[in-house]
């Protein structure tokens, strides 16, 4: 593949060829010269009016179309709080950048509607763009708008995941947060959805980013005070299924003239259950069933805040920041027994209580900045950052037997987890002649990790330290990376090309009970190659297919690596493993879109040190079981991909599609060969009604059939939501009613057969829930938005 890559960069570096189209940059600015942004832009072929392109401008209030040279265009651009642009076309060859301004007109701001909506997922070169507008006024959190996003699955423990069954790697705002899941999960569930901009999913990411998303990225980008004078919103929510959430929320943007700002505030309690049943095989013909019921109530405290500030009409530099604060408490009952096979009565018989508390504080503080080169899209921008999370948390276990006699076990501890994480880095984009653009950068990361944790076991009326859990371990790595790739317009081909060499360094050092140190040191060279060929239309809309090869790398967490001794009963207790070693996957993948909106893709994945969720037995105790992490080996998974729409219209809109994975392990497991095949296939919806000018219903959903979490085979689960959407007082209070799982469906059995350990169960949550939310916006605000292609007539008939 690197073969492939590097040809590939030559050939775009040093050929001339001819195209046909060009790309044409089209800038909208105001009277003060201030980039017009999020404006709704319309090109239209004069000869040909089917062909209609549209987009919507970017921070710099640019659009980029491809146009053909001598052929008449008709512009059209309207924007809130501007009148609409019609202008008449006919570029040359040399036209690469376009200039135009929109006159304010603050009488159309309150007395026409106008129309500019965004579909619900668009293609982006090689990125997926969701609008979460129809999705946030039914979710409380951004992870349950994640969890609603068609094509994206949420495990019950906050992993995300899109193609592939490795999870994808979560980015706020293009940066990388490189935490643990409990960790990303619990900042998820604290981010405010009406934060958010827009999500960017990317399955197969350019040499641009991180090599490290074997899985695939999910960046949420949060709003930044991108309107026109003050606005915001406050929202309050409730909902209930056996316990109960309440969020309230304000969020308040500003822009005045060069300078921009914006606050996000938002506190929620939240309170759940889960229960699992499980029964496990034990080496000597008997078996453990197990029993257990969690409460995990929470009180969520976030806070957003940032600002910016335009030097020159090229540069600008802007500062974000946000804190976190998160007490979480579970409780817990586990009824457990241990039963001879054709026996009938239990030769062990218990009840284990276990209590953890856990205080987590973490600020993220960042500024970037960005130098536009010149008015041809070419620009240097810089991003450094610093996070810090400080986790403190108690347990308290109690276990009381009363077979095969009445006795008690008890004990405890508390721990201290703090992560600091700098990172810096630079990117430049150049536009060259021959319609070339070359992006190159560098970025470096620093983490530092450090865990403590102390326990102790109850004996009569003393405490004895608990050698086996206290323990001491420090985590450092560094992470250093450069990449260079480019892209050319070749006719009707796009073609990118590119490589990203890393260099990793992690260490990690267990002091107490016992020296378990590990080094890692490597460079590893990741390359890329992308393919867009436009093949066709379909009612007037651009039928493009694109062709994607990449490299990427997943590195062991620290909570992968920590060989810290988690106490979960007395029969399983979690740790990490320290000789966990990275793994390496190539992608392929082929897929078709349709007006930028995709609609079938094939891929595949070769992943090499395939590190996975295990199950061993303890080799001291059979009755005792550990789950860990290993490299087993390598995986072959294939999967395909369709999703479809229809035509977007005034009032009625889905989107619905279907991905299928079969995966094929192949390694060593207890020093005995694996082999493990498994298909499993996806369905997932959007719907939206229109009731009138003031209500809409939405209906999203998704039904898991063969499902699989690492090793462990699921049972056939789904989830459906529905939600009642009702604007008030002059469409600036909008209230709605929604149930979560309406059919109480997103629960599954699972069974796992690993080796030696056989196990099968069920795993049930709180997801069956009733809500109501209200959200009040105030200030100059858009009066309507829908999923579908922006309405150009109604603007057209409500300028006249």
């Amino acid at each position: 593949m690197q073969k492939i890559v590097l040809s590939a960069l030559f050939i775009l570096l040093t050929c001339s060829g001819y195209a046909q189209s060009i790309p044409v940059t089209i800038r909208l600015n105001d009277p003060s010269e201030t980039p017009v942004i999020a404006a709704n832009v319309r090109v239209m072929n004069v000869p040909d009016s089917s062909v209609v392109q549209y987009a919507i401008a970017d921070t710099v209030g640019a659009v980029t179309f491809k146009l053909i040279p001598g052929n008449a265009y008709e512009l059209l651009a309207s924007s809130i709080g501007y009148k609409p642009l019609r202008k008449s076309l006919v570029i040359s060859a040399s036209d690469k950048a376009l200039f135009f301004t929109l006159s304010e007109d603050n009488q159309l701001l309150d007395e026409v509607r106008i129309v500019g909506s965004r579909p619900l997922m668009r293609q982006e070169d090689d990125k997926v763009i969701v609008d979460p507008e129809p999705l946030i006024s039914t979710s409380t959190s951004t992870l349950e708008v994640l969890e609603k996003t068609p094509g994206l699955f949420v495990d019950p423990d906050g992993n995300v995941y899109l193609s592939s069954t490795t999870p994808a790697t979560i980015y706020i705002n293009g940066r990388e947060q490189r935490m643990s899941t409990a960790d990303i999960a619990s900042m998820l569930k604290s981010l405010p959805p009406d934060a958010i901009a827009h999500i960017e999913i990317l399955r197969t990411p350019s040499a641009k980013y991180d090599a490290s998303g074997s899985g695939g990225v999910v960046n949420v980008v949060l709003k930044k005070g991108i309107k026109i004078g003050l606005t915001g919103s406050v929202n309050a929510s409730v909902n209930q299924g056996r316990y109960g959430n309440q969020v309230l929320g304000v969020n308040l943007n500003n822009q005045n003239g060069k300078s921009h700002s914006y606050v996000n505030l938002n506190y929620s309690k939240r309170n759940s259950y889960e229960k699992v049943e499980t029964e496990r095989l034990l080496a000597n013909n008997s078996r453990v069933v197990q029993k257990a019921f969690t409460t995990h109530p929470a009180d969520v405290a976030y806070a957003g805040f940032g600002f910016g500030y335009e030097f020159t009409p090229k540069w600008e530099v802007n500062y974000d920041s946000r804190i976190n604060y998160n007490l979480d408490r579970s409780y817990s009952v586990n009824e457990s027994a241990i039963t001879r096979m054709n026996a009938t009565t239990p030769s062990s018989e218990n009840s284990n209580y276990l209590q953890n508390g856990t205080h987590t504080f973490s600020m993220n503080q960042g500024v970037t900045s960005r130098y536009k080169i010149n008015e041809a899209g070419s620009e240097i921008t810089t991003d450094f950052s610093f996070g810090y999370t400080e986790n403190k948390g108690t347990q308290a276990y109690q276990t009381s037997f009363r077979l095969p006699q009445a006795t008690e076990l008890e004990g405890g501890g508390d721990w201290t987890n703090r992560r600091y994480f700098w990172a810096g880095q630079v990117d430049a984009r150049y536009k060259l002649p021959m319609q070339i653009t070359l992006e190159t950068g560098l970025k470096a990361t620093f983490q530092d990790f450090n865990s403590g944790t102390n326990y102790f076991i109850q004996v009569g009326d003393k405490q004895e330290r608990d050698a086996f859990r206290s323990t001491t371990f420090r985590y450092r790595d560094n992470i250093n990376a450069a990449y260079l790739q480019g892209s050319r317009s070749l006719g009707s081909f796009v073609l990118k090309v590119g490589a990203r060499l890393e260099n990793t360094n992690m260490k990690g050092r267990q002091m107490i009970p016992a020296d378990t140190s590990f080094a890692i040191n490597r460079t590893d060279l990741f390359p890329y190659l992308y393919l867009s060929r436009k093949v066709g239309a379909i009612a007037g809309y651009e039928l493009r297919s694109y062709l994607v090869m990449r490299r990427s790398i997943t590195r062991p967490t620290y909570e992968y690596l920590n060989p810290f001794a988690r106490f979960v009963d007395q029969y399983l207790y979690e740790t990490g493993n320290p000789a966990l070693q990275p793994q390496f996957t190539t992608n392929f993948e082929v897929n078709i879109s349709v007006q930028e909106r995709p609609i079938i893709a094939i891929g595949r994945n070769y992943t090499q040190d395939i590190f996975t969720n295990v199950l061993y037995q303890d080799p001291a105790n059979p009755t005792v079981a550990y789950r860990s992490y290993d490299n087993l080996g390598k995986n072959s998974e294939t999967y395909f991909r369709l999703m479809g729409a229809i035509p977007p219209g005034k009032k009625y809109f889905f989107v619905v599609g279907m991905q299928y994975n079969y995966n094929d392990y192949r390694g060593e497991y207890e020093n005995s060969p694996l082999e493990f095949q498994r298909g499993s296939l996806s369905l997932f919806t959007f719907h939206q009604l229109k009731l009138g000018t003031l209500s809409t219903v939405s209906l999203n959903g998704f039904y898991r059939m063969k499902g699989q979490l690492q090793f462990y085979e699921l049972s056939n689960f789904g989830n459906l939501n529905l939600n009642v959407n009702r604007q008030f007082l002059n469409k600036k209070l909008v209230a709605s009613l929604s149930v979560s799982d309406l059919f109480f469906t997103n629960q599954y059995r699972f069974t796992l057969n690993q080796g030696s350990v056989s196990a099968r169960g069920a795993r049930i949550n709180d997801t069956r829930r009733v809500g109501l939310s209200l959200r009040y916006n105030f200030g100059i605000r858009k009066k309507e938005e829908k999923s579908g292609m922006p309405d150009f007539d109604t603007i057209e008939r409500s300028t006249r």
